[in-house]
């Protein structure tokens, strides 16, 4: 059976390239997707990968990736959650009702900027947390579910 990995995005992210380049770099969220997918194809996994400003929609992906977790069929949720990192007790409590194994990746080392990134409510609920890599996490994140036990 094939596994999916969801590499869900959130609020502002659609800006990668543009947005302050000099923490976030100068590759788009297109050049984040391919990325991806070429780590998934090189594991055998589909991936669903998607971004949204608004947080309820973040909620219900998670909730379709903990649907794809009960059947079996999920490797993993690699969540770049952006701001609400910082302030979604609803994107931690989707984590925790769906029992999906996240990943919770930021580009820029997030301790490393303004004190209110320091503190993640996802972290509590994330089997790994990524920061520093730039959009490279992406694939390190993938490469570290293939080697999870299923």
């Amino acid at each position: 059976m094939t596994q999916t990995v969801f590499v869900l995005n959130g609020p502002n992210l659609n800006l990668l390239g543009t947005r302050e380049p000099a923490v976030y770099g100068s590759q788009t969220l297109a050049d984040v997707e391919q990325l991806c997918a070429i780590a998934c194809k090189r594991h055998g996994f589909d991936l669903v990968f998607r971004q949204s400003n608004h947080e309820g929609e973040l909620v219900d992906w998670i909730h379709e990736a903990g649907r794809l977790h009960a059947q079996g069929k999920l490797r993993g949720l690699v969540f770049n959650a952006a701001a609400y990192t910082h302030t979604s007790v609803a994107l931690l409590d989707a984590v925790k009702g769906t029992g999906v194994p996240l990943i919770e990746l930021h580009i820029s080392n997030v301790h490393a900027r303004e004190a209110f990134r320091h503190h993640s409510y996802l972290s509590a609920a994330a089997k790994a947390v990524m920061c520093g890599f730039g959009v490279a996490g992406y694939g390190l994140a993938i490469e570290a579910m293939a080697g999870w036990t299923a």
